[in-house]
């Protein structure tokens, strides 16, 4: 092989590994994107959840929770995935760091690790990593509750 062929070589190879990181960069930056656009989603339902809560006083219904994930989805509500309502399981009494709502979030393409945007009952909005997210709502969660999951 000659020099020129080896200089042909190594362009090629620069190229194709650019490319490759480049790939790599924008199955990321999706990935980011999606996450940032399903937690302001998520902190949109937040914001009327607590009017709502504000102006009746209790948590709102499921059925409510549904409607507003439609009204949100030019916000990143698509993005959201399937949510989880667990306002029927809260109690009056319950503390503000209650989970009320959660959707999973799963990354397999992605340096980004898998995790749940999670609803407080005090309105906070955060993205948990899958264990810390598990270790919580088991310490949450009633019998009945997890009955009523496996039903």
């Amino acid at each position: 092989m000659d020099r020129r062929q080896k200089s042909i070589l190594a362009r090629f190879l620069t190229v194709i590994a650019a490319t490759a990181i480049a790939v790599v960069g924008l199955f990321n930056f999706k990935d980011w994107v999606n996450r940032s656009e399903a937690l302001q989603a998520m902190q949109s339902i937040s914001t009327k959840v607590a009017e709502y809560r504000e102006k009746i006083s209790i948590i709102p219904p499921e059925a409510y929770i549904a409607k507003l994930k439609d009204e949100v989805k030019e916000e990143g509500g698509v993005r959201l995935g399937r949510l989880q309502y667990r306002g029927l399981f809260i109690e009056p009494q319950a503390e503000p760091n209650e989970i009320l709502l959660y959707s999973e979030k799963k990354y397999p393409s992605s340096f980004l690790e898998d995790g749940y945007i999670v609803l407080f009952l005090d309105g906070t909005v955060k993205w948990m990593p899958v264990e810390k997210f598990k270790e919580l709502l088991v310490r949450q969660q009633t019998d009945f509750e997890i009955h009523m999951l496996e039903h």
